[in-house]
């Protein structure tokens, strides 16, 4: 039976990662991450896993990393300028196809900005953050048993993909309490990476398989590889080839967006009538909840849409989105981020409006029936 609890988002992001089968965690303390590590200092000796303190930000992903590759499901935790910190290594772990997780609980910036005050200005960074071309996956939780089951997925989805994959939370979410009921773990299901088929002697590391994601032996199993950031051919050594990079980087993303169905999750309320809709993820999905009540009792046809998928965008769903309503809303903790991603998918077929806000503080109920009203 499930285990009913009041938990904080942040230790149903721990409990999730153990559920999911994570036995590693190196980082460093960041408000308002921090319960993240305290509750895996904790919780994964209980299980016989390993937390670890870094000297930094830096060396927190690189021990994940490192971790990955030894074959263990491995993460790491942070906030703003300590998720800056990891972008290199995060590219890392792009080009040379690592699965991990990173749980950024996002807080208000640049630089140090409000340590604990809530915000969402990290979306593009999370796409963007690494430098060079590489295929994103970015999930956004708005609830406490959210924090828990996407962190599951997220772990899914790294070891189904081979790739980094960012738990995207902020701190209303991370910081909030409510009731969850902790799953059976045998109810759960747990993806685990590929392991090679072939012996040791015919096997290449980075040839990949029909659906795009290379086989991954962990260093111990047998079999010799060799992993860099460098651009690299089937055998993972450097390769200065054309075709190469060519095929590589090209890969790094049609192994995500051809498994986009897979991959893109969402929530629709109150759409099939509406005029209006809100887009709202994270914690700013709670704003949205009651301010479509409240404008369904004024009369006003509003609804929900929520990119819990953030990347890669929902595209096709937001592009029918977009034919059946006169106004979107994107409701957003930051200057106007996730705007321009709808409106480059919507292209002109709904008038598109944004609501951000970025004074330390929540997208209140009133504020957003006010924009709803407008819109309408």
């Amino acid at each position: 039976m499930a285990k009913a609890l009041l938990m904080q988002g942040n230790s149903a992001c721990a409990e999730g990662a153990i559920a999911a089968g994570a036995r590693f965690f190196a980082g460093y303390p960041i408000t308002p991450s921090t319960e993240v590590a305290e509750m895996l200092a904790k919780r994964l000796p209980q299980v016989g896993g390993t937390f670890i303190q870094m000297e930094d930000e830096i060396a927190g992903m690189a021990a994940t990393i490192g971790a990955a590759l030894t074959g263990v499901k491995a993460l790491t935790a942070t906030s703003g300028p300590g998720f800056s910190l990891k972008q290199e290594l995060i590219g890392y772990a792009s080009m040379a196809e690592v699965p991990c997780v990173i749980v950024n609980v996002q807080r208000v910036g640049p630089s140090t900005g409000q340590p604990t005050s809530p915000a969402q200005a990290d979306i593009m960074q999370a796409r963007w953050g690494s430098h060079g071309d590489r295929g994103v996956i970015a999930l956004s939780p708005s609830s406490v048993p959210e924090c828990f089951t996407l962190t599951v997925e997220a772990f899914n989805l790294a070891e189904k993909y081979r790739t980094p994959v960012v738990l995207l939370m902020d701190e209303i979410v991370g910081h909030m309490r409510e009731k969850i009921e902790i799953p059976d773990p045998a109810s759960l299901k747990i993806v685990n990476r590929k392991k090679p088929t072939l012996p040791p002697g015919e096997f290449l590391p980075y040839k990949p398989d029909a659906d795009g994601v290379p086989p991954m032996p962990a260093y111990g199993d047998g079999y010799r590889f060799h992993v860099t950031g460098l651009a690299h051919d089937y055998t993972g050594f450097p390769s200065g080839a054309n075709s190469t990079s060519q095929e590589l980087i090209a890969r790094l993303h049609t192994k995500i967006t051809d498994h986009i169905d897979d991959i893109v999750t969402y929530e629709e309320q109150n759409l099939d009538d509406a005029q209006v809709a809100v887009v709202a993820f994270g914690g700013t999905a709670r704003t949205a909840y009651a301010a479509i009540e409240m404008a369904r009792k004024e009369g006003v046809k509003a609804g929900l849409f929520r990119p819990i998928t953030i990347w890669p965008s929902p595209q096709k769903q937001l592009t029918a989105l977009a034919k059946k309503v006169k106004t979107i809303i994107v409701a957003e903790l930051n200057y106007g981020q996730y705007v321009g991603e709808v409106e480059r998918i919507v292209a002109g077929r709904a008038n598109v409006v944004s609501l951000a806000k970025w004074n330390n503080e929540p997208i209140t109920p009133a504020e957003m029936l006010a924009a709803i009203k407008e819109a309408n």
